[in-house]
């Protein structure tokens, strides 16, 4: 079990407060990406993945994809989700302990292979990049939840992971305040801003900042510090909060609340003190959050309240509360009724979409892309995804329930409102069907409960 000592992790959390000044170059990005997916590589084999480091340095990556994309660092797009895949396909391969390999993980990746037969895009469009684009993620998620799968973790374990997911993310908000005009400079309306969001996709950046802020409140109730002392951690979460907020991009931020809300519910189960803890972390993370909400909406003008009560710049009540979404998702349901037995094949969603709507459009939702794309195999491979961590999650005690249903939200809602472009959603669907145990509890692994 890797260790992470409280000096260490200040150290690090202080360092990557100047990595994110010195990410603002795009040469200095490039070389740190490489050097991370090298070292992840070396290290993995090395150590034979004898502490579970392919967990570590994926959790990294995939923290740092966005920050990476912002800054110019990658040398070809999909760099996070490759690495990714090889950190953790190596951790199974050089690990000399066994581990429980899951025939339902097997099965799901055989039935997105089957896709591939039936790719059928325009002949001047190059099949490798489409089947790459679309499939990455997925097949990612597939190998993460074979690494995971009933693999035990310890608690701490699980934190560390955590906290080095959050450390690229920090260098995220550096990078962000020096790409960020003066918000009195940004012409705020009620749609997603790229100003407010360093410049970079809003979806993607909201998402990752929505993830920081769920790991800093788990690391509040643990008691676990950040940097050295509650009020810079409280300062470090208002700081997500705000930053995630003036993006303007919901998704991201909204899954975080369910995914915190989940984590509370079933952490105050765990607990005799629960008025308490009500009042100690919960109370405080929900003033600072409406506190936040209150001053962010005045910054914007009011904006914010339009944004997410679905309004227009004026205050008039929006039509579609999905952006354009739903267009998308009923596009990719006609394509699952038109070839309901073996979808219209990888990547052909999008092209169909430009034939029939004049609008060449990636979805935004990977559950219609599945069905619409893979038909009825692909209902079949949800339902998959669906089940196993359900079944999973319900036989674990409430403390791993607080973690394991709150991977799992995450993996869900931002599926369902950005697809899978980045490496997170599939790692995180990965960890909700991990085993998580206390190292001073003796564990019964048939029953999968404490005693």
């Amino acid at each position: 079990m890797l260790s992470i000592k409280k000096n260490t992790r200040l150290t690090l959390s202080l360092v990557h407060l100047g990595l994110g000044v010195l990410l603002l170059s795009g040469l200095f990005s490039k070389l740190f990406s490489i050097s991370i997916a090298a070292f992840g590589v070396l290290l993995i084999i090395r150590s034979k993945n004898a502490r579970n480091e392919a967990m570590y340095w994926g959790a990294y990556m995939v923290g740092a994809e966005v920050v990476f994309r912002m800054s110019g660092g990658m040398i070809f797009y999909e760099l996070p989700k490759y690495s990714t895949l090889l950190f953790l396909g190596l951790g199974l391969v050089v690990e000399s302990k066994k581990h429980h390999i899951s025939i339902s993980y097997l099965i799901y990746i055989l039935l997105l292979l089957i896709g591939i037969a039936f790719v059928d895009i325009p002949f001047n469009e190059p099949i490798r990049k489409a089947i790459a684009f679309n499939l990455s993620g997925p097949i990612l998620l597939g190998v993460s939840a074979i690494y995971f799968y009933k693999r035990k973790l310890y608690l701490s374990e699980i934190l560390n992971m955590m906290f080095m997911m959050l450390l690229p993310i920090i260098s995220m908000l550096v990078l962000m305040y020096f790409r960020t005009p003066d918000l009195q400079e940004i012409n705020f309306s009620s749609g997603s801003n790229f100003e407010a969001s360093g410049g970079f996709g809003p979806n993607q950046v909201a998402t990752i900042l929505g993830v920081g802020m769920f790991i800093v409140v788990a690391h509040l109730y643990f008691s676990k510090r950040i940097y050295f002392a509650l009020i810079f951690d409280i300062l470090l979460l208002s700081y997500l909060t705000f930053r995630g907020l003036i993006t303007f991009s919901r998704g991201g931020i909204v899954t975080a609340a369910f995914a915190i809300t989940a984590f509370t519910f079933y952490y105050l189960l765990t607990r005799k003190d629960i008025a308490k803890v009500l009042f100690k972390y919960t109370g405080l993370v929900v003033l600072f959050g409406v506190i936040l909400f209150v001053y962010t909406s005045n910054v914007t003008g009011g904006m914010l309240e339009n944004r997410y009560a679905n309004k227009n710049a004026v205050g008039m009540k929006k039509a579609d509360v999905t952006t354009g979404r739903l267009e998308l998702f009923k596009t990719e349901i006609e394509v699952f009724l038109e070839n309901p037995f073996f979808g219209i094949g990888v990547g052909g969603v999008k092209f169909y979409r430009a034939e029939k709507l004049n609008r060449m459009a990636a979805t935004h939702n990977e559950m219609s892309r599945l069905i619409g794309e893979h038909g009825l195999i692909g209902i079949f491979a949800l339902l998959i995804l669906l089940i196993t961590p359900i079944v999973h999650i319900l036989k674990q005690p409430y403390l791993a329930r607080a973690f394991l249903s709150a991977f799992f939200i995450f993996w869900f809602l931002t599926i369902n409102h950005s697809a899978m472009r980045i490496a997170f959603p599939a790692f995180i669907y990965g960890l909700s069907v991990c085993v998580i145990t206390s190292k001073n509890e003796s564990y019964n692994e048939d029953s999968l409960h404490w005693e």
